[in-house]
């Protein structure tokens, strides 16, 4: 990790004064009331677009933390300090559990600290965007400010909408919606079945992973845009969830626990473990400009871990078929070292390994989000017994967070076990993924034999995110995931990473926990044909993994062979067309009029054929008078 340079001669650190290590980084210290210095200034080229998944060149760069300038932080005292009553009860967290929770407890919603519940409850954009505790002084008022305070911001999609109107233009949401269902929800949890190993109940279907301190997870530093990654999303999908009698009803639950360190250690370094843990004595902090973190972020984090790694320990040893873990914060962009692209801890690699700790020889993880693991593939690129699986917007790197090219195979023993799928463009729909299962994802797992399938479920490739611009439906996911259940025997593991359109996580998210309880789609029904742009990532894909995958080759030289057929009449054809066109014979009428003949032929081509006829016949009179002679 890089000092920043600083011109001033002394300044107290902040490791001297409270202990906190200066590797977390910081926005405000509770322990000692002193605004932290930027841990990561020399990162540059930092995106203005909060959450956007935009900053390439600083995701390669993270070392690990990035904070507000003192400047920044000292504008926000205030409003810090006013924060700093409703969260003070942080500073008497338990050094190795939550904050004031008992570790083995399941926390209803009515237990949540009160403070927090106005700003999770209510966050719509308004609310973080105008709160500020006192009347507004509108002395200094001016026209472009104006311009900046008459909007809101959509509670479906987080999108800016002029004040005028009252939908959002992208996602047809209206200007006051909120999440509806999540309190039935809320009564029914309480009433469900806890599984697990120590339980007598019998060997269930499907188990869901989910506690609502994760809720409280949620960016405290007011912004003029709302965090994309937000509390909502779990109510969105668990309101979801309950109006289609799917959860609590026909599923059980995992109890919560909290991934232990010696866990964490087997996926992360201990400076990036100690980094996280250690946001719990801040008010706020910031990893980088897009992933924040709040004092109760380390316990979420270790909550969401904890869920992924007993479910896939249920799984392995038999007590559950399949699981969806519903948790948050995401994790697949967290790497051995680094916290970023809003992810703290990775869940699905802390899963794969719990997996193998449990029996499972062989781990399958197939990544859908829209953004590349670029963590997951970093962890796992040498072993050759973890396959990693990923399809992402890519365009030859310029799509957060660049990683995961199709040449990006692995190292060492692990080459051949990373297969990127990256697609060059946004629009990629329903067709050209199944498309790519098919020829791809599909027979290479069915090759690898895996003993447990995880799923890194982002849904930001669904129609309408506003981060991810693709068009995949819930019927996609359905048949995504109807296809992945048959490999593994069944034992499939969802594990939700982003997703940032609340109408579009739910309902895709209920989709594919219908398909895990046994109610799939019609496989047989299934009609369509990939884009050009798919046909050509998936012959790059199989040209460079035929080497590692020779059951790969046959497909490659079908699909080399129909678009050279495709290739070759195409351009017979076009060849033909250009001919006729020149040819002055019979053709459409505009042939002649784009290429200005008509006007040629009215005004020339009546005097030329005279000419030619005159010129004809003289020729053919002094040829029959040379017979005569």
């Amino acid at each position: 990790m890089r000092a920043p340079s600083s011109g001033k001669k002394s300044e107290t650190s902040h490791g001297m004064k409270c202990g906190v290590s200066d590797q977390a980084c910081h926005g405000k210290c509770q322990s000692c009331d002193i605004a932290a210095k930027p841990i990561c200034s020399g990162v540059d080229g930092v995106s203005s677009l909060t959450g956007s998944h935009t900053d390439v060149k600083a995701s390669k760069e993270n070392c690990g933390a990035c904070s507000l300038n003192n400047d920044r932080a000292d504008s926000l005292e205030e409003e810090v300090k006013g924060s700093t009553a409703r969260i003070g009860h942080v500073e008497s967290a338990d050094p190795d559990g939550c904050v004031d929770v008992k570790k083995e407890s399941f926390m209803a919603v009515d237990d949540l600290p009160q403070e927090f519940e106005g700003e999770q409850v209510g966050a719509t954009l308004e609310d973080l965007f105008f709160f500020n505790g006192e009347e507004e002084d509108d002395s200094d008022w001016e026209p472009a400010s104006r311009l900046v305070e008459d909007r809101w911001f959509c509670f479906n999609c987080t999108m800016p909408i002029v004040d005028q109107i009252t939908h959002c233009m992208n996602c047809r949401e209206l200007k006051e919606s909120a999440v509806d269902g999540y309190d039935v929800f809320k009564k029914q949890i309480a009433q469900t079945a806890l599984l697990s190993a120590d339980t007598e109940l019998l060997p269930v279907s499907t188990a869901i992973g989910f506690d609502e301190r994760m809720l409280l997870h949620s960016e405290l530093e007011v912004k003029p845009n709302p965090h994309p990654e937000r509390p909502d999303r779990l109510r969105a999908i668990a309101a979801s969830l309950a109006a289609a009698g799917i959860f609590p009803s026909k599923c059980a639950l995992v109890p919560p626990r909290e991934i232990t360190k010696e866990e964490l250690l087997m996926v992360h370094s201990p400076d990036h473990i100690e980094s996280v843990e250690q946001t719990k004595n801040m008010l706020y902090s910031y990893f980088t400009s897009d992933t924040y973190a709040n004092g109760h972020s380390a316990c979420a984090a270790k909550l969401a871990a904890g869920l992924c790694a007993d479910l896939a320990s249920l799984m392995v040893s038999g007590r559950v078929r399949n699981g969806f873990a519903l948790v948050r914060p995401p994790g697949h962009h967290a790497g051995v070292k680094q916290a970023m692209g809003f992810c703290l801890h990775n869940n699905a690699a802390v899963a794969a390994l719990a997996a193998k700790r449990a029996g499972a020889k062989k781990v399958l993880i197939v990544d859908w989000d829209v953004h590349h693991g670029n963590g997951t593939q970093e962890i796992f690129e040498g072993d050759k017994t973890v396959l990693y699986i990923s399809l992402h917007r890519h365009e030859d790197g310029n799509f957060y967070p660049g990683t995961g090219a199709a040449h990006e195979v692995g190292v060492l023993d692990g080459q051949g076990f990373s297969v990127n799928i990256p697609w060059s463009r946004g629009g990629v729909g329903d067709n050209d993924y199944i498309f790519a299962f098919q020829t791809v994802v599909l027979p290479i797992a069915a090759e690898f034999a895996a003993d447990i399938t995880i799923i890194s479920a982002g849904f930001d490739a669904a129609r309408g995110d506003p981060l991810g611009g693709c068009d995949v439906t819930p019927v996609g996911y359905s048949w995504m995931t109807s296809l992945l259940a048959d490999c593994s025997n069944g034992r499939l593991l969802v594990i939700l990473e982003g997703g940032y359109n609340l109408q579009s996580i739910s309902s895709s998210a209920t989709e594919v926990v219908k398909v895990l309880l046994g109610d799939g789609p019609n496989r047989a029904s299934f009609v369509g044909s990939p884009s050009r742009e798919a046909l050509k990532t998936v012959s790059q894909v199989l040209k460079i993994q035929q080497r590692f995958w020779p059951v790969l080759g046959p497909t490659y030289a079908s699909l080399q062979a129909q678009q050279g057929s495709v290739s070759s009449n195409h351009i017979t054809k076009r060849n033909e067309l250009k001919k006729r066109k020149h040819s002055g014979g019979l053709g459409p009428f505009w042939w002649k009029l784009g290429s200005k003949r008509l006007l040629y032929e009215a005004l020339f081509e009546h005097r030329r054929q005279r000419k030619i006829k005159g010129s004809g016949e003289g020729k053919a009179t002094g040829f029959s008078s040379t017979l005569d002679g």
